[in-house]
């Protein structure tokens, strides 16, 4: 299992593409996210997508 199995796919804050990790899940849909480079941020559950790499 990779260390970030999930790409962010909207474009909020120029991420579109990169490489997340889902740290907590909470109501409505809201999860945290962390990047690569320890950016981390709250966002909607339908940003994010499952790496095929």
């Amino acid at each position: 299992m990779t260390a970030l199995p999930y790409i962010y796919r909207w474009n909020r804050q120029d991420r579109k593409g990169q490489a997340c990790a889902v740290t907590a899940r909470g109501k409505m849909n809201s999860i945290r996210v962390v990047f690569a480079d320890g950016y981390a941020m709250v966002t909607s559950g339908n940003a994010i997508r499952k790496a095929t790499r």
